[in-house]
């Protein structure tokens, strides 16, 4: 009584005293006793989230109602029997004795009590002295035995006895006194364990036992396959020796033990599976409640994830869309269309043959990393996400479209930038609603130390399965919120603009050719102010004529025409981005070619390319800029997310292209067309100042080392194709006389006209 009494104002003190408390048992504390608290610590938080679920569970079920899982735990509750004393034991008869031990195991499903259970009851049927149980893990062709209790005494507790996963001892079929009695099922009584050569010594030097006799026998379940192997150590006697009689007993009682431990092992399962069922209904819940944005899916399903299979850190990698990166070309008998990008706005007619598909390498777009704990995930996108170890796992587990289990992992690379140690994950590709591969996912460590298991991947399987169809349906969301705000600068354009008509072609057709000096082109002084509208289309047919675009390639007149005409209708009347500016960027290019000595880097299809990328690099600009853009949200924003503007005109381009009667490039093969694409688009988007600056001293490093190769490399001339496209959209501050002054004005006008439409139209401060 006295020692009870004590036992509570002991613990009365700790309560009260929680700090005391910790340090002591962070100066005190044995190594068992932490195993032994970690140990209960994770039962009982499997149990929380077991009542948690069964709760949530009741919840839905409605009022007055549970499921089948609750009705029978609340059953079992309510059938515990209190377990009899030794001393009540030992005054019944053996068959009475025998019958009562049976009934006390027969209810239990918790497996390690019921081991417990099974190695107390079986000392006191057998007056033994210590009492151990292998379990069978492993498939057929590698079974091992894991010790699921050990040394347990009559006096010994579950936590006592249990042996932690860091300790944990496994033993081969086939080695050792139990690994032979496992793989021959086969009893073995060894009345000296020391001149048994199977018999392993160590344990008695650790422990300081001495070790006698040994009775050792196989569990077997209902079809004779092994499920454990059951130990006795030492009969409580004057010579230690288990006698045959010792041996029935055991074997009898271990025929009802085979029974209980598979129906525990069984529930045990059933309970694991529930359990898993309910987290992932209730993730998948979680998941298609939120479908608004990207980042926040994953950065839910990444903590879902953590919680599932109690692991340290989640990584999940994104693909890109390679329907994004592929160009679609057809081919008639005299006119080509193309999609690039999925970006046009045009509606392709139908065709017989299919597309020709230009793969392009499958890439990570993004990169989500989540630490067990941390309240924020870090999102890393493009070219800045690390190729590590990681990377690779996951690009494997892609390529091979299998679920990687690594255990005893040496990723020493990846731990020394993350400063976390890896000792096992899981990585698996992420499939979408199309059973497309979008991705791939890792988990890292399990919180207790353990490694992943065969179960876990099992349960991760499934849990990508909800993941990638949230991922997929959030996907599906954005495009839809894409297309509406596609639609809404198509409807745009459309109202405003139109493609030449008929007679404006015969119009300018029957105006007098000028030639190039008339028109003054060939100068870097040209002035279109004395030109009429008319006058500027003629200018720029000019220039296509005489650089020798039209004759090599083939170029019909009237298609000329109509194209050059469409391009200037689909420049709106603003101050300064119009098709006059248009028309001055085109000549400065052109006298770059013919005087300037830049026509030597560059073939026939350079310059086709670039005089069109020319006169459509502002095309249906709105007269601001990509902040301005951003700032009000507008449709093109949503539509670009950088470089705003340049993408829109380069998009109206190939729409323009694309309309019936204006493929300047009708002659043009396959690859040419793709190359042809792929110039103007590059072009166009180096006029965003942005992208210039960041490649400027790039380009200055080459001119101050005297640079004349251009050509030798891609890099270099693309680079300088960038550079001539920002040199001849700035021109215009360069010319002379009555067209320079005009410029600041015309700038003025500009910028002011933005900051009225402003004031007019948002209510933000951009």
């Amino acid at each position: 009584m006295s020692n009870s009494v004590d036992k509570k104002a002991v613990g009365r003190f700790l309560e009260n005293n929680p700090d005391f408390a910790a340090q002591w048992f962070k100066e005190k504390a044995t190594p068992t006793m932490v195993d032994q608290w970690m140990k209960a610590r994770n039962r009982m938080i499997t149990s929380n989230t077991t009542r948690a679920i069964s709760s949530s569970s009741r919840h839905r079920l409605g009022p007055g109602e549970s499921s089948y899982f609750d009705q029978l735990m609340d059953k079992h509750r309510k059938r515990g029997r209190r377990r009899m004393s030794k001393s009540k034991l030992k005054a019944m008869g053996e068959k009475e004795m025998f019958m009562e031990l049976i009934r006390d195991i027969s209810n239990e499903l918790d497996l390690n009590a019921l081991c417990h259970k099974i190695l107390v009851n079986v000392g006191v049927l057998t007056n033994a002295s210590r009492c151990s149980l292998f379990l069978t893990r492993g498939l057929a062709d590698n079974k091992t035995l894991v010790a699921q209790l050990f040394d347990v005494t009559p006096e010994s507790t579950v936590e006592d006895s249990i042996i932690s996963q860091e300790r944990e001892i496994v033993i081969p079929f086939g080695k050792g006194i139990v690994g032979t009695v496992a793989k021959d099922k086969e009893v073995i009584n060894i009345r000296d364990a020391y001149k048994d050569d199977r018999f392993n010594p160590e344990v008695d030097r650790k422990t300081g036992f001495r070790t006698h006799s040994i009775l050792c026998m196989p569990i077997l379940d209902r079809e004779e396959e092994v499920i454990g192997v059951a130990q006795i150590i030492n009969k409580n006697s004057g010579n230690h020796v288990f006698s045959e009689q010792d041996e029935n007993v055991f074997k009898n009682y271990l025929t009802f033990c085979g029974i209980g431990i598979k129906n525990a092992q069984m529930f045990e399962l059933s309970v694991a599976e529930y359990t898993r069922n309910r987290i992932l209904l209730q993730l998948a819940r979680t998941i298609f409640e939120e479908q608004s944005s990207l980042d926040k899916v994953i950065f839910k399903i990444m903590m879902e994830a953590l919680n599932l299979l109690k692991s340290q850190r989640c990584l999940v990698y994104l693909t890109e869309d390679l329907s994004d990166k592929e160009f679609e070309v057809v081919h008639r008998e005299t006119k080509t269309e193309i999609v690039i990008n999925k970006r046009t706005l045009l509606k392709r007619t139908p065709t017989t043959r299919s597309p020709e598909k230009i793969p392009s390498e499958t890439r990570f777009a993004k990169m989500f990393e989540l630490a067990d704990g941390a309240h924020e995930h870090i999102v890393t996108t493009g070219a800045k996400i690390e190729i590590d170890e990681f990377y690779k796992i996951a690009k494997l587990a892609i390529d091979n479209k299998e679920t990687s289990l690594m255990k005893e992992c040496n990723l020493l690379n990846a731990d020394s930038k993350s400063g976390l140690k890896t000792n096992s994950l899981l990585a698996l590709p992420i499939y979408n609603g199309e059973n497309r591969i979008i991705g791939a996912a890792i988990v890292l460590n399990k919180i207790n130390g353990s490694e992943f298991t065969d179960s876990d991947k099992h349960v991760f399987e499934a849990f990508t399965t909800f993941c990638g169809l949230g991922i997929h349906n959030t996907q599906m969301y954005e495009s839809a919120c894409i297309l509406m705000a596609k639609q809404g600068v198509a409807l745009e354009v459309l109202s405003y603009h139109a493609t030449a008509q008929p007679e404006e072609i015969d119009r300018i057709n029957n105006l007098e050719e000028q030639s190039e000096k008339t028109f003054n082109l060939i100068n870097f002084e040209f002035c279109d102010s004395p030109l009429s509208d008319d006058e500027t289309v003629l200018a720029t047919i000019r220039m296509f004529n005489k650089l020798g675009i039209t004759e090599r390639w083939n170029v019909n007149k009237n298609v000329l025409c109509r194209w050059v005409l469409s391009v200037r209708k689909n420049y709106r009347p603003v101050t300064y981005h119009n098709w006059r500016h248009a028309v001055n960027v085109a000549q400065t290019m052109y006298t770059m070619f013919t005087g300037g000595g830049m026509g030597k880097h560059f073939n026939e299809l350079d310059t086709f390319a670039l005089m069109v990328a020319c006169l459509c690099h502002d095309l249906d600009h709105r007269g601001t800029n990509n902040a301005f853009q951003s700032k009000i949200e507008s449709p093109l924003a949503m539509l670009y997310t950088t470089s705003t503007l340049e993408h829109h005109h380069f998009d109206h381009c190939i729409m323009i292209l694309n309309t019936e009667g204006n493929n300047v490039f009708g002659s043009l093969s396959t690859d040419e067309y793709r190359k042809a694409i792929g110039i103007i688009e590059h072009a166009i988007l180096s006029t965003d100042l942005a992208l210039y600056f960041k490649k400027r001293n790039g380009f200055l490093d080459l001119v101050n080392k005297h640079e004349s190769h251009w050509t030798d490399t891609k890099e270099k001339k693309a680079l300088l194709e960038g550079m001539m496209m920002t040199a001849c959209d700035v021109s215009a501050i360069t010319k002379p006389g009555k067209c320079n002054s005009l410029r600041p004005t015309w700038s003025l006008v500009n910028f002011g006209s933005r900051e009225t439409w402003r004031r007019t139209i948002s209510t933000r401060n951009p």
